[in-house]
């Protein structure tokens, strides 16, 4: 499987680390990985983590405007796109069409492909017109994961918190990851 992982400067930079740590871990389900920041991606990361680990992965990084990237192209093979954190005002141009770089133009071929468009929202609380572009992506066949951790795993950590949202996120995706379950 090739997935797409596109981190919006939204407060979370924590949900995009544990979900590229993740993915980096499972090789043998997800043989590609390609990555596209914006540029307060990598101000919030350092201002919420402290580092620049970001530089790190392994993965191919896309420019937000290189449009030569595969998955903004239907003719790809990428079968996802996950947008971790999703900034409203990235959630906001995907809604209403606008494919002005990189990222919405991934979102624009997942929708129109009928592939999985995975947004993680963090923003609270939500107004009406982010409710509105959340609909709308949703019925559109994308799929709004707020970063919103649960608590039955009882995490210790805020990575273990973070990982409860990656986990569902990794699901929705399709690949298998060895996250909490409910009574299982």
């Amino acid at each position: 499987m090739k997935i797409a992982v596109a981190i919006t400067g939204a407060s979370g930079s924590v949900y995009a680390k544990v979900l590229l740590d993740k993915l980096a871990q499972l090789k043998d389900q997800v043989t590609e990985v390609s990555t596209v920041w914006s540029d307060n991606a990598f101000t919030v990361w350092q201002h919420e983590l402290g580092n620049e680990d970001y530089n790190n992965y392994q993965f191919k990084r896309w420019g937000k405007m290189d449009f030569m990237a595969p998955f903004a192209s239907g003719s790809s093979s990428y079968e996802a796109l996950i947008i971790c954190p999703c900034s409203m005002g990235t959630m906001g141009r995907i809604a209403g069409g606008i494919s002005n770089d990189l990222v919405t133009r991934a979102a624009d071929v997942m929708l129109k492909e009928r592939r999985k468009l995975i947004c993680v929202a963090r923003e609270t609380p939500y107004n009406l017109i982010q409710l509105r572009n959340m609909t709308a992506i949703t019925e559109a066949g994308g799929i709004i994961c707020p970063a919103t951790p649960s608590f039955y795993s009882k995490p210790q950590t805020i990575e273990e918190a973070a990982y409860t949202v990656i986990h569902r996120v990794l699901d929705l995706a399709g690949v298998k990851s060895d996250g909490y379950r409910w009574n299982e």
